[in-house]
Order: C-alpha cells, then structure tokens, then sequence
C-alpha cells in the first residue's frame, strides 16, 4: 500500500509540472487603476 502512495505522489508531482508548464506561472495582480478627475458640473 505504501508504494501505491508513492506512486499517486509522484503522479500528483508530475501533473502539477506540466500544469505549471503549460499555463506559464501565476497570474500576476492587475494593476491598480490611475483616477481621472472628470468635470461633472451640469451647466444651468
């Protein structure tokens, strides 16, 4: 039994790699955005 465990660890390992492979690593965070002030005055 301690074998089949060892094997799904290195199965887990090995899909994690290819994973990691193929997506390219992590997102990273989206910039925050910079506020642009607007002239919101309603003209009478």
């Amino acid at each position: 039994m301690e074998y089949i465990g060892k094997v799904l660890e290195k199965l887990k390992d090995w899909a994690r790699r290819v994973i990691d492979t193929l997506l390219g690593p992590d997102a990273e965070p989206e910039p925050e955005l910079i506020p642009i002030p607007v002239n919101d005055r309603r003209r009478r």
